[in-house]
Formats: structure tokens, sequence, C-alpha cells
């Protein structure tokens, strides 16, 4: 969103020069010396002649092709329904699947559904609300059967299988 902000009042600057009949490198020289690195000469030299056409406009017109992102609610949630069914599927897997790239299936595992992979499973970076209370809830149990009799405490319970 910044970014969009700061190219539309960039690309208006710009206007601004080109209105006050300033060539493409005095309208590159004006921006770089206010805005500095961020007056890029390639967008200058795109907005002139859209000036030229009378276009000033600051909104971006829909191109043709694929769009940049495929990331949606359906696709969030195809992926997420797929990790919860096999907690060691590869993102590659994923992005087969869905028809989208392992990049994209990477994004939107770690950024969307804050997970992350520790050793071959796909967990959750940290637990929710409701997740904490039940394994608060597991551990008070646990604990209830420890101290109501430790000599007949499950043996699994705590990793003593021998």
């Amino acid at each position: 969103m910044t970014r969009v902000i700061l190219t539309s009042r960039r690309k208006l600057s710009a206007g601004f020069f080109f209105l006050q009949g300033k060539a493409l490198k005095e309208i590159h020289a004006n921006l770089k010396e206010t805005l500095g690195e961020h007056a890029p000469l390639h967008a200058v030299k795109n907005w002139v002649p859209q000036f030229k056409r009378g276009d000033f406009s600051t909104c971006d017109v829909p191109r043709p092709g694929r769009p940049k992102t495929v990331t949606t609610l359906e696709i969030i949630d195809q992926i997420h329904e797929l990790i919860l069914e096999d907690h060691r599927i590869l993102a590659k897997s994923l992005a087969e699947q869905l028809g989208i790239s392992r990049e994209q299936v990477w994004s939107i595992i770690r950024e969307d559904l804050d997970m992350q992979k520790l050793s071959v499973k796909w967990v959750p970076k940290s637990l929710n609300a409701e997740q904490k209370r039940q394994q608060c809830n597991s551990a008070e149990q646990l604990l209830e059967f420890f101290w109501c009799d430790p000599n007949d405490f499950p043996s699994g319970a705590t990793g003593d299988h021998g």
C-alpha cells in the first residue's frame, strides 16, 4: 500500500514538472533532487509518453495475462486442509496439486497460515488460545493421574517404554 502511494506521488510530481514544460531529463533531475534514489529513470521514461497523450492517471490499468498473485482464501483453505490431512506433505506436492508455484505455497504457509516446517511436519509457529487451553487441560489431567498414584502412572505418558 505504501509503495502504491509513493508511486502515485512520484507520478503526480512528474506530471507537475511536465506541465511546466520540462523535458524528460529535467523531470528526472527534479525528482531525483527531492526523492533521491526513489526517482527511477525508467518510470519517468514510461510516464512522459503517457503525459503527452493526456493521461495523468495514477491508477494502473488492468493488464492481460496471469494475475501477479494467486493467493485467494480458497487456495489458503485448500493448502491448510491438505496440511491437516498430511503433516508431512511437501510444498512441491502442494504446488503441483493446486497448480501454483512452490514459492507461492511457501509464502501462504509462512505468512497466511503462520506455520513452519519442523523436521518433516508442518506445525503452527505458535499455539492459538484454544490450543493453549487444550494443552493446559491435558497437562492438568496428567498431573492428576500422577498425584493420585505415582506408581500406577501410565508408562507411555512419561516416555518410559522399558
